[in-house]
């Protein structure tokens, strides 16, 4: 699971209208976060973008499958985060409203932990 640094700088620069936008390397791959708020990972050179109840369906209807990566143990285990359609790659301003609704999952996610932190 890595990512090129070409990639991390085309993805920096399609993604530019999300400032502040940081990318952090981590497990091999990247997290992509518009201020605090971790919103999209970057691996094998493919955009994943934070999914939840509110933006699912559009890439389910699609057939785009979420990320799944092999454990330790030989499980697969799949995270919340789903690859961008490939044509959206090429428009930045056909990916924003995708960005947006993944940020808004993001946003919605902090939400929960940050309740369940407190009611610990």
């Amino acid at each position: 699971m890595s990512v090129s640094e070409q990639y991390i700088e085309f993805i920096r620069d399609l993604l530019a209208g999300f400032e502040p936008l940081r990318i952090k390397r981590m497990f091999g791959g990247a997290g992509v976060y518009s201020g605090d708020l971790f919103f999209a990972i970057l691996v094998e050179d493919t955009l994943y973008l934070k999914v939840d109840d509110g933006n699912r369906d559009e890439y389910e209807v699609q057939g785009i499958r979420p990320f799944a990566y092999e454990k330790k143990d030989g499980r697969t285990a799949t995270m919340s985060y789903y690859p961008v359609p490939a044509e959206l790659l090429d428009d930045p301003d056909a990916l924003a409203p995708w960005v947006r609704r993944a940020t808004d999952a993001a946003q919605r996610s902090a939400a929960k932990q940050a309740t369940k932190r407190r009611r610990h």
